[in-house]
């Protein structure tokens, strides 16, 4: 099921951010405050993904930009990623937004969810992210909302 976050799904959020940091490397970096960053400034939205009543994933969405994405690694592979990538593309797209998000070159998992689900990447670009660290980021753009018939 995915649904709107609610302030009281925060400390569930941040477990699921901390297993996949531990299993998958993201976020880049650990952050000093993670539910300051599951709620950055700007927020529009976020949602979550539950499986049997428990928070397995989690998305946000600031105007376009879609981000904050992790699943659970025991929850992968149902689809849960992009039922919420769609959640809030739809959201996106329902304020006249086309939605974009950023991924490091090196997620090769993340690239493969959103290309699946037709997103396009737009830009590659070389960006500083402290400490003398430069990575490759990917910027994709969803694909155009189809016409209803």
């Amino acid at each position: 099921m995915i649904r709107r976050r609610r302030a009281t799904d925060l400390d569930a959020c941040v477990a699921v951010l901390a297993e996949v940091h531990a299993h998958s490397g993201y976020p880049h970096h650990w952050p000093d405050d993670p539910v300051g960053w599951l709620t950055p400034d700007g927020l529009t939205a976020a949602w979550v993904a539950e499986a049997d009543g428990t928070v397995v994933g989690h998305v946000a969405l600031c105007g376009p930009e879609v981000g904050r994405l992790c699943v659970a690694p025991a929850a992968r592979g149902a689809g849960l990623g992009g039922r919420l990538l769609r959640a809030a593309a739809a959201q996106a797209a329902a304020r006249g937004m086309r939605p974009v998000l950023d991924v490091k070159a090196t997620d090769t998992a993340a690239i493969g969810l959103y290309e699946r689900l037709g997103w396009l990447r737009r830009a590659t670009e070389q960006q500083e992210w402290g400490g003398g660290e430069t990575v490759t980021v990917h910027r994709y753009e969803a694909p155009a909302a189809r016409p209803v018939r």
